[in-house]
């Protein structure tokens, strides 16, 4: 059996951060729990949302078997009021952090913040996969929009093939994002990149939820190995391998949209969709 079905999420409602364009200095009002202004907490509503959200993706239908996250600490709170229920009904459970799903930073010519190590990640979240190692790191000069589609395109096409490959046989899959990254993987799952990428096509509002149901199975590669074009490497962060999601083709076979950025479990609604 192979991967059925992906729910996407984005964060909740976060505290803000702004950036000096000269100078590319990153500041806060609200201190972050990692020390870095571009990784802030959710501010108190978007916790109320992360548990307006929780109760939601527990009656999901297949229910989530596999957890994972952008490195941020605002999808990480997130997902943690779903993740400590989750995990305690099943007798334990681990999210595994993504790089390849994290945040999305226009090109500049300073570097942009990275996210904080595993090490304290876990410090906050301990449920955390601490044998898990990302497939892709964005650079942190940024990226172009076609960057961000080809990182997004990439690191799914690996997550599924890796997924596809587990004896367990998962049939769902939950990853927790933020907006651009968000609406990219509506496009690369579908195979769907209009001409204008300011279309306003996959929603990405405050702790909304996105439903993707898989159009046709592929073989399953060995040990989730399946890496069309070969493999990303570090050294060489803009040269990603190109996996064929475009002209309606979509990573892994393909899948369609069923609920796109549904906020109707929200009690305030669709809210800041970016």
């Amino acid at each position: 059996m192979v991967l059925e079905v992906i729910y996407i999420v984005r964060h909740g409602f976060r505290s803000n951060w702004v950036v000096d364009p000269d100078t590319g200095v990153y500041s806060s009002n609200v201190p972050s729990p990692t020390g870095i202004h571009s990784d802030p907490a959710l501010a108190g509503y978007g916790v109320d949302q992360a548990k307006q959200l929780a109760e939601k993706i527990l009656t999901l239908d297949p229910p989530v078997d596999i957890v994972y996250s952008s490195p941020f600490y605002r999808c990480l709170q997130t997902l943690k009021p779903t993740t400590e229920q989750l995990f305690q009904e099943r007798g334990g459970g681990k999210v595994r952090v993504e790089n390849g799903v994290g945040e999305f930073y226009g090109r500049a010519r300073f570097d942009h913040p990275s996210p904080a190590p595993l090490s304290v990640l876990h410090t906050h979240f301990p449920d955390l996969d601490p044998d898990y190692t990302p497939i892709i790191i964005p650079s942190t000069n940024g990226e172009t929009i076609e960057g961000l589609h080809n990182r997004i395109a990439y690191a799914l096409h690996r997550i599924v093939a890796a997924v596809d490959a587990d004896p367990k046989s998962p049939r769902a899959l939950l990853i927790c994002t933020h907006a651009a990254s968000m609406i990219a993987m509506g496009r690369v799952l579908t195979g769907r990149m209009p001409k204008d990428p300011s279309e306003d096509d996959f929603k990405c509002f405050t702790c909304s939820l996105s439903k993707f149901v898989r159009r046709r199975k592929e073989n399953v590669a060995p040990n989730g190995e399946d890496t069309i074009g070969g493999k990303w490497d570090r050294a060489s962060p803009d040269d990603i391998p190109n996996v064929g999601w475009r002209n309606g083709k979509g990573v892994k076979g393909g899948w369609n949209c069923e609920l796109n950025g549904d906020c109707s479990f929200l009690r305030g609604g669709e809210e800041r969709g970016w």
